[in-house]
């Protein structure tokens, strides 16, 4: 309430937070009929006529009070609001400006004016106004939000992205998912508060593979030398559904296009060959492998992600096993393996190698992708699990274990493997043979 009066208009006010309309509605007519002007129970008035509904009358009376006093910062604002609710934006955004005339630092108001200004196609103005809100509070949810709708709209993903999650590790909490908020708390840098969302997560879930993953992955400790068969099996069947849609189009996926770059002019499109799709997920990359094979099997570790990849009516066999398990009893069966985007689950490569190279027939090729392994501080590094719960290889590390396996590294890639908070990821597309003659 914008008044220092006691008396009836105190009084009548009470009423009207007590939400007893018809008796507030009331007090305040008798003030008029006393003062027509009275600049107050106008601007009051007009908000409980705005409340049951009659917002041209409401919009009267509080211009009334406004041309009676002057107006207020506040006055100006309840006027923007009523007018947007009617559908008069023009209005709405002067009565805005107006507010801001009176007070600069209110945020509610610079973020009321943003809003119209995106309404009206105004984003320039629109930007101006939402930054402006969030320098008068840098934590203003609604402000964050709006203004992340505005950058993505106008194609800056990622401060969109950054924004987003800023608005989200706020409060209120409720209703918001220690993964979510771990995440979040990830894509802001702020990893220690991420693994504290994976500790309650795991407090309250101790059996989650999900929840242990992800807290190794952020603060350091207990990290794995690969993932965990019941994480990935956990992670790709709660994927499935939307795998390809998100993948591919929300964070622009190479995989098989990489593949399809390492085959080209290195392996005959002969259909005659014996191919392992490993990690075949949904089975993006089996159109991309029919040219080469005779036979094409693929493997994962996630029934959901096989049903899927069944629906493509390409593979021969679909076996759902551990892939290192399944490249032991397959020895000397196999003229092609690929892997896309599958090794990011695994660190120590060193028996998986080996099993490949135990599974290709002689002179048999290995394609695959990687994400680069983050280096820190002067020490070399052979792979490392990134925050994002993915592991990174180093193309030393990469070759040194090649050639422990007998595979020979042919060539290797630079490469965007996908997009992650709009950001891209840096990646290896590596090609490798069988030294067995």
């Amino acid at each position: 309430m914008d008044v220092n009066e006691v008396g009836p208009i105190a009084s009548a006010f009470a009423l009207h937070a007590a939400g007893a309309l018809a008796d507030a509605e009331a007090a305040y007519r008798r003030i008029l009929a006393a003062d027509p002007r009275h600049a107050v129970a106008l601007h009051y008035l007009g908000v409980l006529r705005h409340q049951l509904g009659d917002s041209q009358t409401a919009v009267s009376l509080i211009r009334q009070a406004l041309d009676a006093d002057g107006g207020s910062a506040s006055r100006y604002n309840d006027l923007g609001n009523i007018l947007v609710q009617v559908a008069d934006s023009a209005g709405a955004a002067a009565a805005f400006r107006a507010s801001i005339g009176f007070n600069r630092d209110d945020p509610n108001v610079w973020n009321n004016l943003g809003s119209v200004l995106r309404d009206q196609r105004d984003l320039a103005g629109a930007e101006t106004a939402l930054r402006a809100a969030l320098r008068c509070n840098a934590d203003f949810v609604a402000a964050l939000n709006n203004l992340a709708e505005l950058l993505m709209q106008t194609g800056r993903e990622e401060e969109s992205s950054l924004l987003t999650c800023r608005a989200f590790v706020l409060p209120p909490f409720d209703g918001k998912p220690q993964k979510m908020l771990g995440i979040a708390y990830y894509r802001l840098g702020r990893f220690a508060e991420a693994a504290e969302c994976y500790r309650a997560w795991l407090r309250a879930e101790p059996d989650s593979a999900v929840a242990r993953h992800y807290l190794a992955a952020c603060s350091g400790q207990d990290v794995p030398a690969r993932a965990s068969d019941a994480f990935v099996t956990a992670v790709f069947d709660e994927m499935a559904d939307g795998f390809d849609q998100k993948l591919v189009g929300a964070l622009s996926y190479r995989g098989p296009q990489i593949i399809a770059g390492l085959l080209d002019g290195q392996v005959p499109a002969s259909r005659a060959l014996e191919v392992l799709d490993g990690g075949c997920g949904t089975g993006l990359c089996a159109p991309l492998l029919a040219p080469y094979a005779g036979r094409l099997v693929g493997v994962d570790l996630s029934p959901r992600m096989l049903a899927k990849a069944m629906q493509r009516n390409l593979y021969d066999e679909l076996v759902e096993m551990e892939l290192a398990a399944f490249l032991s009893s397959r020895k000397h069966s196999f003229d092609l393996i690929v892997m896309a985007d599958t090794l990011i689950y695994f660190g120590d490569l060193a028996e998986l190698f080996t099993a490949v190279a135990q599974a290709l027939r002689a002179a048999g090729t290995f394609a695959f992708t990687v994400e680069v392994a983050t280096e820190s501080g002067q020490r070399p590094i052979d792979f490392n699990l990134s925050p994002s719960g993915r592991y990174g290889h180093s193309l030393r590390y990469l070759s040194d274990s090649l050639d422990a396996a007998g595979l020979a590294l042919v060539r290797s890639d630079d490469v965007v493997l996908r997009s992650e908070f709009c950001r891209p990821t840096p990646g290896l597309g590596v090609l490798a043979r069988s030294q067995r003659r």
